[in-house]
């Protein structure tokens, strides 16, 4: 393995990582707007979705980036 593989593999690790992150606010967003009626609490619960809904893709953007690399470098 060279240090090409370790950077698609890397890269594709972070990417599923965002992935799943992603998931998680999908599945939060939806479960707060069944169940949180009073205003304060959804804007409460969607400021901490919206975080990590950012670093998400952030992470995402970075791990397709390292893998393209990769693949662009070691090829």
């Amino acid at each position: 393995m060279t240090i090409w593989d370790g950077l698609i593999w890397g890269g594709t690790g972070l990417t599923v990582i965002g992935l799943v992150a992603l998931a998680w606010c999908i599945v939060t967003a939806a479960r707060a707007k069944a169940r949180i009626s009073d205003d304060d609490q959804m804007r409460a619960t969607m400021r901490k979705v919206v975080a990590v809904n950012m670093a998400a893709l952030a992470a995402s953007v970075l791990g397709l980036m390292l893998v393209v690399l990769g693949i662009m470098l070691g090829g």
